[in-house]
């Protein structure tokens, strides 16, 4: 299977730049993988097709602003810093530019003295080991200078840090936000309860790795990057209860279905446990543990854009992408949502 065969053309004005003023008023765009038709609808309408006893499964992780500036000390030399994973306690993998200057050693401050940093270690990839030093509490610091790192391909600032947050974002720890989770309010996900829809967390942390193009003509020679997950002892058991009484398992988002089938036995049931997942899901794939998905439209040749192709068959998907491009829904992170039931 080729990277080409996942390619799109999208005109670069659809590619939303600013999140809809309210969450979830932006577009919805609804798959049936069965009877393959298509329907546009708002997404608040998402409401009227889920059902009691199914379970909405989410991501609760929480982006931290991990993009610093600072100026290198021994030049002056201005230096940009992503904050990748905590590897253990100060010590973050981080991507960094210009690289180059970089070496072993190098020391770099932030916010006028505020956080300091050396580098420990350069990492296959070109990535660096750093470690951190500060006085007082490392994310208030980070909140206080750090910026949110928005997808290369937003060039707007963004106005409000937590539109870039799912309301029920909790766990620090993300690069990138889990998009899909960005329609939902407060209010939707209480009349999803009333309704009787079950919720249950799972938390994967989202590396910057998700935006990274595949570099390979074949696509099951791509090498899928890592990243941190867990799933508490009391959201599996409604996983697998909702499972047991033949509710869907409705993964908001691909972070949250891939954490669902990382995790599920060959039953599609599911455990407390914790650990790192590189599950590269793409079509000829058969799904364990999830029926349907919240997603957005996600990059050309993109891992994200073959995960949605496995659940509901490449051509299907190409012709949705086409819909879309059509009536002009927005797209990637601040764009519109699709439903895959």
């Amino acid at each position: 299977m080729k990277v080409a065969d996942f390619n799109y053309d999208l005109p670069e004005e659809l590619i939303a730049q600013v999140p809809i003023q309210k969450r979830d008023q932006s577009r919805l765009m609804v798959l049936d993988k069965e009877k393959k038709t298509i329907e546009d609808k708002i997404f608040q309408d998402i409401i009227d097709y889920l059902k009691p006893g199914d379970c909405l499964v989410r991501n609760n992780t929480k982006v931290i602003p991990a993009r610093l500036y600072g100026i290198k000390e021994e030049t002056g030399a201005n230096i940009e810093f992503l904050l990748l994973k905590r590897m253990e306690g100060d010590i973050w993998e981080t991507m960094v530019h210009p690289g180059r200057r970089l070496k072993v050693g190098t020391r770099v401050t932030f916010g006028d003295g505020l956080l300091k940093a050396e580098i420990l270690e350069v990492m296959e990839g070109g990535n660096r080991k750093v470690k951190f030093e500060y006085k007082g509490i490392f994310n208030e610091i980070l909140e206080q200078i750090g910026l949110m790192p928005l997808p290369p391909y937003i060039h707007e600032t963004l106005k409000q840090k937590d539109r870039y947050q799912t309301v029920y974002a909790k766990h620090e720890g993300s690069a990138a936000a889990p998009t899909a989770g960005l329609h939902f309010t407060e209010e939707l996900l209480q009349k999803l309860k009333e309704k009787g829809v079950e919720i249950a967390n799972v938390t994967l942390h989202v590396g910057i790795g998700t935006f990274r193009p595949v570099k390979v003509e074949n696509i099951e020679e791509h090498d899928m990057h890592t990243e941190h997950y867990y799933i508490k002892e009391e959201d599996a058991v409604k996983i697998n209860k909702a499972k047991q009484n033949g509710g869907r398992i409705i993964a908001i988002g691909t972070t949250s279905c891939r954490v669902l089938e990382s995790v599920a036995d060959e039953n599609g049931m599911v455990k407390q446990q914790e650990g790192d997942t590189n599950i590269f899901i793409y079509p000829g794939y058969k799904f364990k543990c999830i029926n349907s998905l919240i997603t957005n439209f996600h990059l050309p040749e993109s891992t994200l854009i073959m995960l949605v192709s496995a659940l509901a068959g490449k051509d299907y998907i190409m012709q949705a992408y086409e819909h879309a491009v059509e009536e002009k829904y927005r797209f990637f992170s601040f764009g519109d949502a699709m439903f895959i039931q």
